[in-house]
């Protein structure tokens, strides 16, 4: 008669010489951080360079309430340094947001450079490994049947 063959004996086998590619792991460790590093890099130039044009903003409207304030000859002369800051005050904002808007271009920009990179990496990644764990899962199942005939 015939042996009935044993699935259990066969799927330990074949669980037991059944890739385990830590290497992978490592590798999308590696690439998630080298993402994550770049990103960064991003941001914080893009903090600094709107911390500096905040604090030059400030430094300037300061500047211009100093001239506002100081005494005056003639009661005409407080209107006129009040209309001189606010059109000052107008344009500054103006030049300083036209500012902020470039950099948040900017940011935009290379976040999406970021993006299709590390889903580009990404892919490759995933490729390699589903291929090298294919070819591997098909060896040790033709040894797994060959095994059980």
């Amino acid at each position: 008669m015939t042996k009935t063959p044993d699935f259990a004996k066969t799927m330990q086998d074949m669980m037991a010489s059944f890739p385990v590619d830590s290497s992978a792991m490592q590798n999308a460790f590696k690439t998630q951080a080298a993402f994550a590093e770049k990103f960064s890099k991003v941001a914080i130039e893009a903090a600094e360079k709107s911390t500096e044009i905040s604090a030059k903003w400030t430094k300037d409207t300061l500047s211009k309430v100093a001239d506002m304030s100081k005494a005056k000859a003639e009661p005409t002369d407080y209107t006129k340094a009040a209309t001189d800051f606010a059109s000052a005050a107008a344009e500054m904002a103006a030049e300083n947001m036209a500012a902020f808007a470039e950099i948040a271009k900017k940011v935009q920009m290379e976040t999406v450079e970021l993006m299709l990179a590390a889903g580009k990496d990404m892919s490759e990644d995933a490729t390699a490994v589903v291929k090298k764990a294919t070819a591997e899962v098909t060896s040790v199942a033709k040894k797994a049947a060959a095994a059980a005939k």
